[in-house]
């Protein structure tokens, strides 16, 4: 019996670009029973996690077929020559290639929405959404909100729709001392809210000399270089606030782990739905206070463990960054409250996950 996890083809399994993705799979690869019977399929890479688990495929240019395509049909001839009966496929954040895979593949799929369904090519509609239900085995959803979008709509068999949650590795087995340091970690687009950070960041800085203020991250994860006009401007209004603005571009996860470690705040201002909230629950393993937009997956994540602010402006985010960092005792709380709530771990996750693939495999007689 095998395993086979197919990432979507702008996934980086990749040890210094990996993505939220590419890290949820990590994450349950470290700590699944079932390691030894799993391959994860994805664009080739150079320092590939996971290397015994890991099938880099590279896509050819004289395919007429689309790169997620090209992958899923590349490990569907792999899947054949093997010549085994048992066989499990997880797909995920591609609903699109269900219908890809349905028409010549009788093994059990489980889709992983990572994102929401109502915006993804293939789960958009109604009918899309039920032909899915119907075609796959198990759905899984990073949050109860995404769980929700997937069900507009649809009353029945709600019993194959879950929501697994992101897990986090807690790699600190005590709370860390702390700096005066406020992050922001993500992608500079607007979606991320990171121009309302900067510029409340430019009026409270000069008020705060012995704080500074960080960014993490680049326009497209994984890409240094990658930019585009907004976030030229954002970074460049950034640097121009002086020495308490750091701006590390994007870096591997060790270093953002070991920011976390320190940092005091960090803030989280979406514009948009966030589908879960991954920087949040990595933020409370490491006690850190979290300013979040109410948006989406994150009250699931933050409640009286953090500070929530609906229909988050630059005028509501300047007032609570404010106030967190003149009340210590305030800040001391949320740090300490989202120490102790931290319950999104990568182990409980993994477990749940190895669950449900028993049920799917006694289901189908494996």
């Amino acid at each position: 019996m095998k395993i086979n996890i197919l990432l979507p083809y702008k996934e980086k399994f990749d040890e210094n670009k990996a993505s939220s993705v590419s890290i949820t799979v990590k994450n349950n690869l470290m700590h699944t029973k079932y390691l030894n019977l799993i391959k994860v399929y994805g664009q080739n890479v150079e320092n590939a996690l996971f290397k015994d688990n890991f099938v880099g495929l590279n896509y050819s240019i004289f395919s007429l077929k689309s790169k997620n395509v090209f992958l899923l049909h590349r490990m569907l001839k792999m899947i054949s020559e093997e010549h085994s009966k048992k066989q499990l496929i997880e797909i995920h954040n591609r609903p699109y290639l269900i219908n890809q895979i349905s028409s010549f593949n009788h093994f059990p799929v489980s889709l992983f929405f990572h994102n929401d369904p109502l915006t993804m090519k293939g789960s958009k509609s109604k009918r899309e959404r039920q032909n899915i239900l119907e075609k796959c085995a198990a759905i899984f959803c990073v949050s109860e909100y995404i769980k929700q979008q997937f069900m507009k709509g649809i009353s029945t068999e709600k019993q194959k729709v879950h929501v697994l949650y992101n897990g986090v590795n807690r790699k600190i087995t005590h709370f860390p001392e702390k700096k005066k340091e406020i992050l922001f970690v993500g992608r500079l687009v607007s979606e991320k809210g990171v121009d309302l950070y900067v510029e409340v960041v430019k009026s409270i800085a000069p008020n705060y000399p012995d704080w500074n203020f960080g960014i993490i991250g680049s326009l497209k994860l994984g890409d240094q270089n990658k930019t585009n006009l907004f976030g030229n401007k954002v970074i460049e209004k950034f640097k121009s606030i002086g020495s308490q603005a750091r701006y590390y571009g994007f870096k591997d996860y060790s270093f953002v782990e070991e920011k976390m470690k320190t940092a005091s705040i960090i803030v989280i201002p979406s514009l948009w739905q966030e589908p879960f909230g991954l920087v949040a629950a990595e933020a409370m393993s490491y006690g850190i206070c979290i300013i979040a937009s109410k948006v989406g997956g994150i009250p699931e994540i933050i409640r009286d463990n953090g500070v929530l602010i609906e229909n988050i402006n630059s005028h509501k985010l300047k007032k609570s960054l404010i106030e967190l960092i003149d009340n210590e005792k305030l800040r001391n709380f949320y740090q300490k409250k989202a120490w102790k709530d931290c319950k999104f771990s990568a182990e409980n996750s993994s477990e749940k996950l190895d669950n449900y693939r028993k049920i799917i495999l006694k289901q189908n007689d494996y």
